[in-house]
């Protein structure tokens, strides 16, 4: 059975036989059920059965698609990378001067709940990386891309200095039992970006 093949569903059809339905993207529901678990989770949290729960599909289903939980945790946090780093691009699609730029930095450290949760998942892919090796390739590709697109408005050193800023900020923004004011987010992006730097620079 692959993820376009009919498979077994609860309940029963005519004459007592159970009946099926097409799921083409099961597999892609049972990867985003993981970002689910593991967001409310963490890594440690993930199990087979959690994730069939969270994506309402039977637990044979996930253990068919991902025998092992290294495997569906790491194709989540590479699913996960790759929307994100579609969202980081497309955040930047209108800035066209110093102050867009900076505004936009600005809403990506002091963000809503869906930044939140893709902090959350971040800091777990990054965390899951300290033990697992195999998914340090995976942080160092999403490093990559964020800071490339930073690059194009900063150059690639003040893109470096911006992606450990921002990483630290956005850390400081979930631990924090208190609000982190905007303006002292504002003011740390400020210095870092310098007062000469504009896109296409």
């Amino acid at each position: 059975m692959d993820a376009g093949t009919p498979d077994v569903r609860e309940g029963a059809g005519h004459g007592g036989r159970r009946t099926r339905r097409h799921d083409p993207r099961r597999r892609e529901r049972i990867l985003d059920a993981a970002l689910e678990v593991l967001v409310g989770e963490g890594a440690a949290g993930l199990t087979h059965r959690k994730v069939a729960s969270r994506a309402d599909v039977p637990l044979g289903s996930v253990t068919y698609h991902f025998a092992s939980l290294a495997g569906l945790r790491a194709e989540a946090f590479a699913r996960y990378v790759e929307q994100r780093s579609a969202e980081y691009e497309a955040l930047f699609t209108d800035v066209t001067s110093r102050e867009d730029l900076i505004d936009v930095l600005v809403d990506v450290v002091q963000g809503g709940p869906s930044r939140h949760r893709s902090a959350v998942l971040g800091f777990e892919l990054h965390l899951a990386a300290l033990r697992d090796p195999a998914l340090r390739a995976l942080t160092q590709q999403w490093t990559g891309s964020g800071r490339a697109v930073l690059a194009r408005f900063t150059g690639p050193e003040t893109a470096a200095r911006l992606d450990a800023l921002l990483e630290g900020l956005i850390m400081h923004a979930l631990l924090s039992t208190d609000a982190v004011p905007r303006e002292e987010t504002r003011a740390a992006i400020t210095q870092t970006v310098g007062p000469e730097t504009a896109p296409g620079t």
